[in-house]
């Protein structure tokens, strides 16, 4: 058994020699060439401009470089408002470089990156990007005229970074993205109306329903009432603006819209298709369109009601009210929702469906 042993042994030694010599080439040293090109320099990260949450001043950034050359990258400096903040020139592979470079607490301002690249023959390139960082928010969609996200405290619209005129003392609790607002029995939020005029108006947002009161304004933005002009509590002129607002509806809540073109005002009643059950604790998406041609309201992105209508009149409409009736519409009892409402986004533009529902999926 022994002689049998040593005798295989041996055979797989001469097969492995044999497949050496005449299955793989041996390494041979070859000349790196004359280096006729200089470096290419990539600025992976940042492309453009850093928008940052509006409630922060500052942020950490990852700079991303790629640096290659036909023969050899011997270094590379990275500069930042020309200092010096990270240089290379130890590589793993010397043709490809790509780098991370991280920077903290980088401040809100105006940027200008600078990458110089040398190769082994001296060959300089030099590629730059200026960038800023910012908290302002930028138009997610086109048409927008007003964001509300009730982020950090604030009641702000952050197209234009208007601060809402706060009345009573409204909260803030977990919402459907970050934080939301939740209204209290006296409370509501207030914004100058004329900006939001447009021949085309729309509004979504989320909202969890609380059936307490059983009654509610949730968005209104109607005249004076001069006919009660004495009487804070009874306003209900109903020929310009509109009025989004809930009802009970035997235990659910029915979601209407009340729009004026000037001589008289629209009902979009859309009865048991535009009711919520308020007892599910569930965010709902809401959302209702105006144009020149009909009114419509949406829920969860379909279609509670459509109504044919001539186009809206504006006058008298100087204030926008935010979950609540008041102070143009109270007659009826449409005063402060106690419900959570989120992600409120204002458009110059009637939306369709498909536009609704992407908004609606985004913030899902």
């Amino acid at each position: 058994m022994k002689a049998l042993k040593y005798i295989f042994t041996a055979a797989v030694a001469g097969l492995f020699a044999v497949a050496c010599n005449e299955g793989i080439d041996s390494i041979t040293p070859v000349a790196p060439g004359e280096d006729t090109e200089a470096p290419v320099v990539k600025i992976n990260y940042p492309t453009g401009d850093i928008t940052i949450p509006f409630t922060d001043e500052q942020t950490d950034i990852d700079f991303k470089f790629e640096v290659t050359d036909d023969i050899e990258v011997q270094q590379f400096t990275v500069t930042l408002n020309e200092q010096v903040i990270g240089e290379y020139s130890d590589f793993k592979d010397y043709r490809r470089v790509l780098e991370t470079l991280s920077q903290t607490a980088v401040t809100i301002g105006d940027y200008s990156l600078v990458v110089t690249a040398t190769d082994l023959s001296g060959k300089t390139t030099t590629e730059n990007l200026d960038f800023v960082v910012t908290n302002k928010y930028i138009a997610r969609y086109a048409d927008e005229i007003l964001y509300m996200p009730f982020e950090g405290g604030f009641y702000m619209n952050l197209l234009t970074e208007t601060e809402a005129t706060v009345v009573g003392t409204p909260a803030f609790a977990e919402g459907k993205i970050g934080q939301a607002y939740v209204g209290d029995s006296a409370a509501y939020l207030t914004l100058p109306g004329e900006e939001f005029h447009s021949n085309e108006f729309t509004a979504v947002f989320w909202m969890k329903v609380n059936a307490t009161p059983d009654r509610a304004g949730i968005l209104t933005m109607g005249p004076e009432d001069t006919a009660n002009a004495g009487y804070p509590d009874k306003q209900n002129n109903r020929k310009s603006g509109f009025r989004f607002f809930r009802e009970d509806a035997a235990g659910k809540q029915r979601f209407k819209l009340n729009v004026g073109n000037g001589e008289a005002d629209l009902w979009v009643d859309g009865a048991s298709a535009a009711d919520v059950d308020p007892t599910t604790g569930e965010w709902v998406h809401l959302a209702f369109t105006i144009s020149d041609t009909e009114c419509a309201i949406y829920i969860n992105g379909e279609v509670a009601k459509q109504v044919a209508f001539t186009g809206i009149d504006w006058t008298g409409c100087d204030v926008l009210s935010i979950m609540s009736g008041a102070p143009r519409f109270n007659e009826w009892g449409h005063n402060s929702d106690e419900s959570a409402m989120d992600e409120l986004r204002l458009f110059n533009k009637a939306l369709s469906q498909a536009q609704i529902q992407n908004i609606m999926g985004n913030e899902k």
